[in-house]
């Protein structure tokens, strides 16, 4: 691999599977990627710097890629940067990109669906409570954008896709891993 340009997602999923968890931070992503599978969902990782996108990384910062359908994860003091698949609104009239922030995190959310969802999808249910079949999966941290969270699932097949209502969903075990780093006023950019 030329050491100027960005590794291809052949080459870090290949390397990432074979790192350890405790040698290298996105082995854990690595490992959910490495399945038959969900590799055909992977989507392509590019390198990101936090600076591009934020001036500071106050509370800590979330950079959601809506193209590479990724998470960025970089903690307050740098001294933790996570990676992790995701999927990404299914449309661009679903897709909201700009600067938002979590106002609000929930283990074991319920979920209602938007207006619009039930114009959709009038059979969907009002509400939904927590558990293991809730759409939201298992964690959600709400962004002060009305209706936009990012969460877990509980459909994987979902991961590395444009599969979304609006939201940037995440594995659980990411999201569970996630909502344990992230804080009420962690500052979100989708781009």
């Amino acid at each position: 691999m030329n050491q100027g340009n960005p590794p291809s997602r052949r080459s870090v999923l290949i390397g990432l599977a074979s790192a350890s968890a405790s040698a290298f931070p996105l082995a854990g992503a690595a490992q959910s990627l490495a399945t038959p599978a969900l590799r055909r969902n992977a989507s392509s990782f590019s390198t990101h710097g936090w600076q591009d996108y934020f001036d500071t990384r106050r509370n800590g910062v979330i950079l959601c890629d809506t193209v590479g359908r990724y998470v960025n994860y970089w903690s307050e003091d740098g001294s933790i940067h996570k990676v992790y698949p995701s999927s990404v609104p299914e449309s661009d009239e679903l897709t909201r990109l700009g600067r938002t922030e979590v106002i609000r995190k929930v283990e074991g959310p319920s979920w209602r669906p938007t207006p619009s969802m039930k114009e959709r999808n009038p059979e969907w249910p009002d509400y939904w409570a927590p558990g293991p079949d809730n759409p939201l999966g298992t964690h959600a941290l709400y962004l002060s954008w009305q209706y936009y969270r990012v969460h877990g699932t509980n459909d994987t097949r979902k991961i590395g896709r444009r599969s979304s209502n609006g939201c940037i969903g995440l594995f659980n075990e990411h999201i569970a891993e996630l909502f344990g780093m992230a804080k009420v006023g962690t500052q979100v950019l989708l781009i």
